[in-house]
């Protein structure tokens, strides 16, 4: 798929990164000529310059041909200006807008342009940080055998591969949230700070899940 990012800020460069790393083409777009150096020398996609909202400068970075958009500069207006650009007039079907004022992110949510509210979900984030509550189910199948939950991990276990924590607990990490970017580990990812993870494993496990990842790496 071709992926047309407008803003590249760290938010911007990380996601073209991982998007191109999936083997997606993608295409950065910024009034800011040096913000590209974000992007690092291996990054082979396009760097466009110019006006997130126009629409030459999105003809220049493909949105005719792209199956999605993504509006993360640090203008509220700018991005939901450009969100509804790439949705209306080009036609694009994948389109997020990142909104710092969630007011806002809710009326255009409703609108159907997909939002990011950055003050809620950090915030959110935060909150999970300081007063960590377990593990938090983002799917289960129907027998409720199975499950798909983002688990706390102690930060003894920051700097390890994640597959010693499959070991240690004996489940799959299916994929971890790095700066609000989804990412699908491989046997080389490596545990940052800040990282959220994303566990599939027996529900009857949980409880012993939780307890081995609250433990340092030591223990096991």
């Amino acid at each position: 798929m071709h992926i047309v990012i407008m803003g590249c800020g760290r938010v911007g460069s990380a996601l073209a990164r991982t998007l191109e790393k999936q083997g997606h083409s993608v295409a950065v777009v910024d009034q800011d000529p040096t913000a590209f150096r974000r992007l690092g020398a291996g990054f082979t996609g396009q760097r466009v310059t110019g006006v997130g909202f126009d629409q030459d400068t999105l003809r220049e970075a493909g949105i005719e041909e792209a199956g999605a958009f993504a509006a993360v500069s640090s203008g509220d207006n700018s991005n939901i200006i450009a969100a509804r650009v790439a949705r209306e007039n080009f036609g694009v079907e994948n389109v997020a807008a990142r909104i710092y004022d969630p007011r806002r992110a809710e009326v255009y949510q409703r609108l159907g342009i997909s939002t990011v509210a950055t003050v809620r979900w950090t915030a959110d984030q935060m909150l999970r940080r300081l007063l960590p509550s377990g593990s938090e189910p983002n799917w289960q199948d129907p027998s409720g055998a199975v499950q798909l939950a983002e688990v706390p991990v102690a930060p003894a276990w920051i700097g390890l591969r994640l597959s010693k924590l499959e070991q240690a607990a004996d489940v799959r990490v299916a994929f971890i949230s790095r700066l609000g970017v989804g990412t699908l580990p491989t046997a080389e990812t490596v545990l940052q700070e800040g990282d959220l993870v994303h566990m599939m494993m027996r529900t009857a496990d949980l409880e012993a899940v939780e307890a081995v990842f609250a433990k340092g790496p030591e223990e096991h």
